[in-house]
């Protein structure tokens, strides 16, 4: 009887306000849902989404240009503030605005994840790229330390892309596809942190490289560092205006559905959702249950630990097919074990010479770069596949904050590191640069051993 009741009181609210859904292969959609429309999209279309794969590549890049870019000409930038007293302190307060991008990432990354959870994934992306194009364009015009330093913070606070970027891949594309997403995003940061440094020496100081083109008087001749950066905020300027068409991947279920149909899948997500917890997953969206969620934080713990080790400039297009095949944690492993006796090599390659030396070193260095990506965009995959769609953003915002403090630490540990490498060259135990890479080989080996069990907790497929 109370049931009739509550079908009855369902039809007339479907009288009063229309609620449009589409099936397919028993699924539900939502008329005005975004989130529907990219699933019903995958379901109809069972091939790679190339356009939205063209949306990441460009998003990721314009978000790892600026990250790089400066590098090469940071220390011309540091002398010309005058803030050094003396040219060997220059490095010091180089080291302050190439950290202040990283520490200011690490203090939002988790807020930008929240919001994009709440909000979207679009209007962060585009807030982000809109970010990149004023601050990183002031941070060109910088005329002192301060101010450069203060650019720098607030590019990286208000960048709140690569973490939604992330989600996002995984989002847009059937589960098969998920590795090729990850390896796009992957493979494009890469790029961006190799293209970045070619503006940046290219570009800078254009009055003193190319006085034919650019003169003393003109804006590039007083501001000798703006160029590289307005170069990359046009570019991130078109991306922002492409970001237009972006489509959001996020539900917008806000009330509760007015049909039968809705109803019922209503109830058959619940039932699922309580599948998932009973056989141990967690559903909890509250920030705390992520936190508690060991797949997800063991999965962030080990890619702290590889990002502290090195950070992604190549990818390899077969990642895909081999993640298939042996899975996201087995490539890490292995490619972990690899790095550690590449790493070793390296001290005695120095002791070749001419093209040989050459030809060693391109190839180690493009071999362990290949390894970094392939260990990172497999751990990208378990942390994704670790929560649902409405706790992805704020997953990957935790990502971010915890690598992006390692790697404001990174840098500083390893210049400490080298400089005391380098006064025990006689010694009998690892003499001197001997001793950095076995460090890094340390971390590595830790590293490595933590992708195993009980540490490293596979995620639940039914929350991919």
């Amino acid at each position: 009887m109370r049931m009739a009741e509550e079908r009855e009181t369902l039809l007339l609210k479907k009288k009063k306000k229309p609620f449009i859904t589409r099936t397919s292969s028993s699924r539900h959609y939502k008329e005005d849902c975004p989130g529907c429309k990219i699933e019903q999209l995958k379901d109809s279309n069972p091939g790679p989404p190339v356009k939205h794969f063209f949306f990441l590549w460009i998003v990721v890049l314009c978000a790892a240009l600026p990250i790089s870019s400066l590098f090469p000409f940071l220390y011309f930038m540091i002398r010309d503030f005058h803030i050094a007293k003396r040219e060997e302190d220059i490095g010091y307060y180089a080291g302050y605005v190439g950290s202040s991008f990283m520490f200011g990432r690490a203090l939002t990354s988790v807020l930008w994840g929240m919001v994009a959870d709440r909000y979207g994934r679009k209007p962060v992306i585009m807030f982000g790229t809109i970010s990149v194009v004023v601050f990183n364009t002031l941070f060109g015009l910088s005329t002192n330390f301060w101010m450069a330093v203060c650019t720098r913070f607030l590019l990286g606070s208000l960048c709140g892309i690569l973490g939604p970027m992330r989600a996002y891949a995984s989002e847009v594309c059937r589960k098969e596809y998920q590795a090729l997403g990850m390896s796009i995003v992957s493979t494009s940061w890469g790029i961006g942190l190799v293209i970045g440094p070619a503006l940046g020496g290219f570009l800078a100081q254009p009055a003193e490289k190319y006085p034919n083109i650019f003169s003393k008087e003109s804006i590039f001749g007083r501001f000798p560092y703006f160029l590289p950066c307005v170069t990359i905020s046009l570019f991130t300027l078109f991306v922002s205006i492409v970001c237009y068409w972006l489509p959001e991947t996020l539900h917008n279920h806000n009330g509760k559905d007015d049909s039968c149909d809705a109803l019922e899948a209503a109830t058959n997500e619940s039932n699922a959702l309580e599948e998932v917890k009973n056989s141990g997953g967690e559903v909890s969206t509250s920030f705390m249950s992520l936190l508690k969620n060991w797949p997800l934080m063991s999965s962030i713990i080990v890619y702290c630990v590889f990002q502290l080790h090195d950070m992604a400039y190549t990818e390899l297009f077969l990642y895909p097919l081999v993640v298939r095949i042996v899975g996201p944690i087995m490539v890490s492993r292995i490619g972990a074990a690899i790095s550690i006796p590449l790493l070793s090599s390296y001290p005695h390659i120095a002791m070749l010479s001419g093209v040989g030396l050459a030809l060693v070193v391109s190839s180690a260095s493009v071999l362990k770069n290949v390894l970094s990506v392939s260990i990172t965009t497999g751990l990208f995959l378990l942390q994704n596949r670790a929560v649902s769609q409405e706790q992805r953003g704020a997953a990957n915002g935790i990502s971010m904050s915890a690598m992006s403090l390692f790697k404001a630490v990174g840098p500083a540990a390893g210049g400490s590191l080298f400089s005391w490498a380098q006064t025990r060259q006689d010694a009998y135990f690892f003499p001197g640069n001997h001793m950095v890479f076995f460090a890094l080989n340390l971390i590595e080996a830790i590293g490595l051993l933590l992708t195993f069990r009980p540490f490293l907790v596979p995620p639940d497929d039914n929350l991919s």
